[in-house]
């Protein structure tokens, strides 16, 4: 809410006196005893209001035609944006940027039809002079030994380095950013709900090549499998070796794929699976092309015509 709002008030340029909501958790809260059954605004929606000199209202609960006309809206431009995916013939997009672009270009042609009454309705609006108020809550957390940190009440893996260490998280709409001493040390699509985690293999990996013993008991154990046939991978070596051997060659077969590239140690397991030999980390890693071999490519790079930009400046084609 607070970076839609803001969107469109800065985009404006000009504030309402009031903002009307329904009744959802965004701008209230649920009743406790003393208030006499009425939701109350929540203190971040009266933050959000305040700050840009705003008077808060809600409808009645239980009046659905008090937000008919938005509800209304809404349904006609749900309509109109499904009308132009079936013109466009596809509903896949390169990037949220490219599907925010597409929107905005329908949102544009609509508001246009508004433009006039738009104009009268800003002339008896004030014109915004607050400054933007960050999209983002901020958390603090202490790393914990496993290398993870709870934010918005899920877990995230970091750097194994953070250990011990405090945190400022940065929880946004659909980003989380870890920070530590000012700098960024993550930054992944925010979890929803609670009680999930993401936890990458990349984060941890070294600190359990040191204590493979761990890896047993480990809490994010599911996590550490990034494919199939790492899965597969360790299962095999479960069933050739004793289980500290196995968790030992599978954790360095992980850390194989963290200091090189993921895809060559996968490609590596499937030809091992596929001829049935048991994947050991030396022989993984004869499977991969060779590191650091490879001589850097002998450039031939003729000295440059400074003469040429006259006769591009004076319209002609460089040679």
């Amino acid at each position: 809410m607070r970076a839609g709002v803001q969107a469109a008030l800065f985009r404006l340029g000009h504030v309402p006196r009031e903002i009307w909501t329904d009744n959802s958790t965004s701008a209230t809260h649920n009743p406790s005893e003393g208030e006499g059954g009425r939701r109350c605004f929540n203190e971040r929606y009266l933050q959000l209001t305040g700050h840009f000199g705003m008077e808060p209202h809600t409808t009645s609960v239980g009046k659905a035609h008090e937000n008919g006309d938005v509800e209304s809206a809404n349904g006609h431009l749900k309509r109109r944006v499904r009308q132009h995916l079936l013109l466009r013939g596809s509903r896949d997009f390169g990037s949220r940027q490219e599907y925010e672009t597409f929107l905005a270009g329908i949102f544009n042609a609509t508001n246009d039809l508004r433009r006039d009454r738009l104009r009268e309705e800003l002339g008896a609006m004030p014109e915004l002079k607050s400054s933007r108020l960050a999209e983002w809550d901020e958390e603090r957390a202490r790393v914990r030994k496993w290398s993870v940190v709870s934010v918005a009440r899920n877990t995230y893996s970091v750097p194994s380095r953070l250990i011990g260490e405090e945190v400022l998280a940065r929880v946004s709409e659909d980003r989380v950013r870890i920070y530590f001493k000012g700098e960024m040390q993550l930054d992944v699509p925010r979890l929803r709900g609670k009680g999930n985690m993401r936890v990458d293999y990349r984060h941890v990996i070294r600190s359990l090549v040191r204590k493979p013993g761990a890896f047993r008991d480990y809490r994010y154990k599911s996590e550490m499998f990034p494919t199939l046939n790492f899965r597969r991978a360790y299962d095999m070596l479960r069933g050739h070796c004793t289980s500290r051997i196995a968790d030992m060659e599978y954790l360095r077969i992980l850390k194989l794929a963290a200091d090189t590239l993921e895809w060559g140690v996968e490609e590596a397991l499937k030809k091992l699976l596929a001829e049935n030999k048991v994947p050991r980390w030396a022989t993984v890693e004869e499977f991969l092309p060779p590191r650091g071999n490879d001589a850097p490519p002998v450039l031939d790079i003729g000295k440059p015509d400074l003469s040429e930009y006259d006769s591009l400046l004076r319209g002609g084609m460089l040679k």
